[in-house]
C-alpha cells in the first residue's frame, strides 16, 4: 500500500485533527456554476463535459462522444432516481464515465450530500478498516460506492459538515501520508 503507517485508529479521530473546511477556489466555482443543475433535474453537455474533466480530463475524448441529446436524457434519469444504485447506474451508462467519475458528476450538483469516490480516499479509508475490499482503490463497484457514501455521510452529519468536506479532508490526509508513487 502506498501510505506511510496511518497515525489514526479511525476516521472519527482523523477527522477531529484533520478537517479541511475550506474548499479549493476553482471546485468552489464550478460548483456555484452548476448550482442549477439540482433544481433544473438535468445538465448539459457542455455542463457535463466540465465535470468530467474537472475529475478525469484523460478520459476526455471519451465523454465527448455523448451527444446533448444523450446526456439530457440520462442525467434527467440520474437525477430522478429514487436510490444511489440507479442514479450511479444511468450516468455510468455514458461513454468514459466510471462509478468514481459518476460520483464525482454527483458532488459537483450537491456537495452537501455526496463526495468523490477517489483512489486515495478509499486507500486512506481501507488503511483504517472503515470499508473493506478493494485496497488499491481501483474499479469501484455500485456495492463499494455505497459502503463510500454510508461512511461519509455518517461523519457527515455528526461533524455538521458536507459530505464534500469529509472526501475532501481524506484527499489532502493520503497526500500527505503517501510514500511513492500512487498508481504502482
Amino acid at each position: 500500500m502506498p501510505l506511510k503507517r496511518v497515525p489514526y485508529r479511525s476516521l472519527r479521530a482523523l477527522l477531529r485533527r484533520e478537517l479541511i473546511t475550506q474548499e479549493d477556489p476553482a471546485t468552489e466555482a464550478l460548483v456555484r456554476r452548476l448550482a442549477h443543475v439540482k433544481g433544473a433535474g438535468r445538465f448539459t453537455r457542455a455542463e457535463f463535459l466540465a465535470m468530467c474533466r474537472w475529475k478525469s480530463p484523460r478520459s476526455r475524448r471519451h465523454y465527448e462522444r455523448s451527444g446533448p441529446a444523450t446526456i439530457r436524457r440520462v442525467s434527467t434519469a440520474a437525477l430522478a432516481a429514487r436510490d444511489e444504485q440507479a442514479r450511479i447506474a444511468h450516468l455510468v451508462a455514458l461513454p468514459g464515465v466510471s462509478v468514481a467519475t459518476a460520483s464525482a458528476i454527483l458532488t459537483l450538483i450537491d456537495p452537501v450530500r455526496y463526495g468523490v469516490l477517489d483512489i486515495r480516499c478509499w486507500q486512506l479509508l481501507f488503511s483504517i478498516r472503515s470499508v473493506a475490499g478493494n485496497p488499491r482503490g481501483r474499479a469501484f463497484t455500485l456495492a463499494q460506492w455505497e459502503q463510500y457514501l454510508t461512511r461519509l455521510r455518517g461523519h457527515a452529519r455528526a461533524l455538521g459538515v458536507p459530505a464534500r468536506t469529509i472526501e475532501y479532508t481524506l484527499f489532502h490526509c493520503h497526500r500527505r501520508l503517501q510514500r511513492g508513487r500512487l498508481y504502482d
